[in-house]
C-alpha cells in the first residue's frame, strides 16, 4: 500500500521540483535582460522589484496556459497579501464610501479650516489591470497630511474582467459626484484638482476632457498628471526606444497592458508596436508633433510605421479613442482644459507621452507646470516612503507644493 502511494507522490514531487527550476530559470533569464542605466535613482531597489514583478509575470503566464489564472489576477493577489494593512493617522479622518456607485476612500485633515479646502480626486496607476485604494493608501495619506486638501482615492474597475471604458466611466462618475457634493466634505467646489499617476494620469487627462463644456458642475481647478500614458499609437517615440528595457515599465509590458485594457488579442502586440493600427491622419499629427526640438534626442532614429492595416485597426481601434489616447482629442477640447502639472521621468518609456501632452496643452494656450525627474524611472513616486526613495519623495513633495500654491 505504501509503495502504491509513494509512486504518485514522488511523481508530483519531481514535477513540482522541475516546475520550480524552470520558473526560477525563466525568471532569472527574463529579469537579466533589463537595463539599469547609469545615473538612475535607486538601482538596487529597482532591480529587486523588477525581479519580483518578472517572477509574477512568468508565473501568471504559466497559470494562464494551464487555464487556472492570469497575470493580472496573480499580481493583484500578491499585492493584496503583501500590502500592509492601511494605517490610522490621528491627524486624518478616513472613510470608505461610494460616489455614484464607485468605491472611494475619502481622506480629510482633522485640523480646522477657515473656509472650504481644496479637493483632490486621485486615480491610481497600474496599467488599468492592477493597483487599488489600499496599495495607494500611504501616498494618499501623505498627500492629505502635507497639502491640507481632502483627497478622494477612486477604486475604479480593472481589466481584464472590466474592459475599456469601465475604468474611465467609473472615474467620470466619481468625479461628477464629488464636484456636485464637494461642500458636504468641506471642499470648495471651485478648488477641485484631478490627479493620477501612469494609468491614473491617462484617466486624469480623459476625465478632464470629458467634463469640458458641462454647465451642471464646477470646472476642475487643475489637472495633475504623473508620468501619464496619453497615447497608444506610437511605441517607438524616443523615450520608448531609449527605455524599452528599463524597469519598472518595459515596452512589451506597456503593449500587454494596452491590449488587456481593451480586451484585444495579445497576439497583435507586434503589429501594434509596428504601428499597423495607426491611420494616416493620426500618423500625420504624430509626425508634426515629434518634429519639434524636444524630441531630437541623441541616438533617436525616426521610426517608419508599417503600412496601415484596416483589419488590425478594426480589431484594436479602441486604443486610439479618448479613454486610451486623450492626446488625439480635438484642439477645441484641449483649449478648454484647466491648467496642468505634468511630471515626467528621464528613464521612463512614458516620458515623451508627458512631453507630447505638455506640447499639445501649451500650443492651445493651457498653462503647464512641468517637473522632470532627471534620475527617475516609471513608478518612482510609489517608493516615496522607502529609506532610499529620495527622488520619489522629492517628486511627491513637488506635486504637493504645486497643489498648495494653486
Amino acid at each position: 500500500m505504501l509503495g502504491v502511494l509513494c509512486a504518485p507522490l514522488c511523481a508530483i514531487g519531481i514535477f513540482l521540483a522541475l516546475f520550480l527550476l524552470i520558473f526560477l530559470g525563466v525568471t532569472w533569464y527574463e529579469s537579466s535582460k533589463v537595463q539599469i542605466p547609469s545615473g538612475i535613482a535607486n538601482p538596487d531597489l529597482l532591480r529587486r522589484i523588477h525581479t519580483f514583478s518578472t517572477g509574477a509575470f512568468v508565473l501568471g503566464k504559466a497559470l494562464d496556459k494551464f487555464g487556472v489564472g492570469n497575470v493580472a489576477g496573480l499580481i493583484n493577489y500578491l499585492q493584496k497579501i503583501s500590502v500592509p494593512k492601511p494605517k490610522e493617522d490621528p491627524e486624518i479622518f478616513k472613510k470608505d464610501l461610494e460616489f455614484g456607485g464607485v468605491p472611494v476612500r475619502v481622506y480629510q485633515p482633522r485640523s480646522p479650516s477657515a473656509g472650504g479646502r481644496k479637493g483632490v480626486m486621485f486615480f491610481h496607476g497600474g496599467g488599468f489591470v492592477f493597483g487599488s485604494i489600499d496599495t495607494y493608501d500611504s501616498l494618499c495619506r501623505y498627500l492629505t497630511k502635507n497639502s491640507g486638501a481632502v483627497v478622494v482615492s477612486v477604486g475604479y474597475r480593472l481589466a481584464p474582467k472590466h474592459r475599456c471604458p469601465a475604468a474611465f466611466d467609473d472615474c467620470v462618475l466619481a468625479t461628477v459626484h464629488f464636484l456636485k457634493t464637494a461642500q458636504e466634505h468641506g471642499v470648495d467646489p471651485s478648488s477641485v484638482i484631478i490627479c493620477g499617476d501612469s494609468a491614473g494620469g491617462n484617466l486624469t487627462a480623459g476625465v478632464c476632457q470629458a467634463l469640458v463644456g458641462r454647465s451642471d458642475i464646477p470646472k476642475p481647478l487643475a489637472q495633475v498628471m504623473i508620468y501619464p500614458s496619453v497615447q497608444k499609437a506610437d511605441f517607438n517615440v524616443p523615450s520608448y526606444q531609449q527605455n524599452k528595457m528599463v524597469p519598472l515599465l518595459l515596452r512589451e509590458n506597456a503593449l500587454y497592458y494596452s491590449l488587456t485594457y481593451i480586451g484585444g488579442d495579445l497576439s497583435l502586440s507586434k503589429e501594434m508596436m509596428k504601428g499597423s493600427h495607426v491611420p494616416p491622419d493620426v500618423r500625420q499629427k504624430l509626425s508634426k508633433w515629434l518634429s519639434s526640438e524636444e524630441f531630437k534626442v541623441e541616438g533617436y532614429k525616426p521610426h517608419i510605421m508599417a503600412p496601415f492595416s484596416k483589419d488590425v485597426y478594426e480589431k484594436i481601434r479602441k486604443v486610439l479613442d479618448r479613454p486610451c489616447s486623450p492626446l488625439f482629442s480635438d484642439d477645441a477640447v484641449i483649449r478648454q482644459l484647466p491648467q496642468a502639472y505634468i511630471l515626467t521621468c528621464e528613464f521612463d518609456v512614458l516620458r515623451d507621452d508627458g512631453i507630447l501632452y505638455k506640447k499639445r496643452l501649451e500650443d492651445n494656450g493651457v498653462p503647464v507646470t512641468w517637473y522632470h525627474v532627471k534620475d527617475g524611472f516609471h513608478g518612482i513616486v510609489s517608493f516615496f516612503d522607502q529609506p532610499d526613495g529620495v527622488s520619489g519623495k522629492l517628486a511627491v513633495d513637488n506635486v504637493i507644493t504645486y497643489i498648495k500654491n494653486l
